[in-house]
């Protein structure tokens, strides 16, 4: 019986969260750990399924970047990154969006739809709903920088109590371009602040933002944020996602959470409690 009142005793405690929190939009920024590990990923599976249940409106947006190295190593193709971020060849391209927009995102609408929710794949392609350009031709070839985002299109499967799931791949207003790749965190960061969501979360392979000895940071706002990139304390992968961060911040964001995806249902603790884990970006 004790145990039994313990389940009733959490689920009152979510009450709350979910009155908040219900017929907000959430965009989820999907990737690591959590994106690879069979029980991770079923464990996100539920926490989207669960979200969408009590009436939040999450929005999956997803990276793939080991299996596109990986499958770029398979054939011969060198892998570039600068900043956190992939330079994309034009045969890189081919096989991104063959990863992301074909593998990785069907995938992710099987798992959900296998878990009992009614969740749709779209790219940045489909209706031209991401628009993009060259970040730097000479330099990072078809990585591209996010120009317009026409929210509509998710608005719309929202209203049809879809959970749309996003690979970063962007059409060009250009006839004839391939598209570009979109950094993952940086596409969440942009779509959020389209959709005019409460929320942005990333899952990541890290407890979150963590200082000079390596102890987590459970808040910080832009100026911290900044010098610690000086200081080099915040480096490599973590730029883009602090940037991406601070971009949905100040687009209009509530707040911005980078957590560790590595844990078990980070998600519903990160939205459900009080204390949240990972770091919190805030204005």
């Amino acid at each position: 019986m004790q145990k039994k009142m313990q389940v009733v005793q959490t689920l009152l405690d979510t009450l709350p969260f979910i009155r908040k929190f219900s017929g907000q939009t959430v965009v989820v920024k999907y990737g690591g750990a959590a994106q690879v590990n069979p029980e991770l990923k079923e464990k996100f599976a539920q926490d989207i399924v669960l979200m969408h249940l009590v009436g939040i409106k999450p929005v999956v947006v997803h990276g793939g970047g080991p299996k596109i190295t990986q499958l770029l190593g398979d054939l011969g193709i060198e892998t570039e990154f600068v900043d956190g971020q992939r330079v994309t060849s034009k045969e890189a391209m081919r096989i991104a969006e063959m990863v992301l927009s074909g593998e990785v995102n069907k995938e992710i609408v099987s798992m959900l739809n296998d878990h009992g929710s009614k969740a749709i794949g779209i790219s940045g392609k489909d209706a031209q709903f991401i628009l993009a350009r060259a970040k730097d031709r000479s330099r990072w070839g078809y990585t591209g920088v996010i120009e317009e985002i026409n929210a509509e299109v998710v608005e719309n499967l929202m209203k049809e109590h879809f959970i749309p799931v996003i690979a970063p791949i962007a059409a060009s207003k250009d006839p004839g371009e391939p598209g570009f790749n979109i950094n993952a965190d940086l596409a969440a960061s942009r779509i959020a602040v389209a959709l005019k969501a409460t929320k942005v979360v990333f899952l990541t392979d890290t407890p979150g933002v963590l200082d000079g000895d390596g102890q987590l940071i459970g808040t910080l706002g832009s100026e911290k944020i900044e010098l610690l990139k000086n200081e080099g304390v915040i480096s490599g992968g973590m730029v883009p996602k602090v940037d991406a961060c601070l971009e949905a911040i100040r687009g209009g964001v509530q707040k911005a959470h980078i957590i560790d995806g590595r844990i078990e249902h980070s998600l519903l603790l990160e939205i459900f409690t009080s204390e949240g884990v990972g770091t919190q970006i805030v204005h």
